[in-house]
């Protein structure tokens, strides 16, 4: 029998309009998958947060970004933007896991939970082996993350309609990339 995580991805103010990096929808996302969370915690044996928890990742930051490879200060490690949005307050994650202190880390995978574990450990640990996939951005964390699940032998499933990307056209491609690795890309309400 399979056994399904929810891996909320990156659902930071920081990321939603008014943060430092803000994705229009992300406020209006951040309460979708409150919603979802609340109404289908019994679907899963876990769920697992992520968050951008960035003290010094290096070229990432940059005044002069060129939104590619660098970008605007961020998901400053021990501010209120870095913070799970207050949407999620109710959402009781089973494990939190912070990355990007030194480093970009885009993938959920990239980053440990407070003990030192990672996201593939806490996975394995609770016998995961399937993962739903959601949160902010699409184009970015939410694909890096679903692609490392794939790459850690996880059937992966994006609902479609609980992430939002940087912009549609990045988003297009983000799924177009996902799709022919072998994510399912699917709406919430089929899951």
């Amino acid at each position: 029998m399979a056994t399904r995580a929810l891996l909320v991805v990156d659902v930071q103010p920081t990321f939603c309009e008014g943060g430092a990096l803000g994705v229009d929808g992300g406020n209006a996302v951040a309460g979708r998958i409150a919603t979802y969370a609340a109404r289908h915690r019994d679907d899963y044996a876990l769920v697992v947060t992520t968050q951008d928890w960035h003290i010094d990742p290096g070229d990432h930051f940059s005044d002069t970004p060129d939104f590619v490879d660098s970008w605007p200060p961020h998901g400053i490690a021990g501010t209120a933007e870095a913070e799970l949005h207050p949407a999620l307050a109710e959402l009781a994650p089973d494990a939190s896991v912070k990355k990007g202190a030194y480093a970009a880390a885009y993938s959920g995978f990239e980053g440990k939970d407070d003990g030192g574990a990672t996201l593939a450990q806490i996975l394995t640990s609770a016998q995961v082996t399937e993962v739903d996939v959601v949160g902010i951005a699409e184009s970015h964390c939410v694909k890096q993350t679903a692609l490392d699940a794939l790459g850690e032998g996880l059937r992966v499933r994006v609902l479609q309609d609980l992430t939002v990307p940087v912009s549609e056209d990045q988003g297009v491609t983000a799924r177009e990339e996902m799709a022919a690795a072998g994510v399912q890309l699917v709406d919430s309400a089929q899951s």
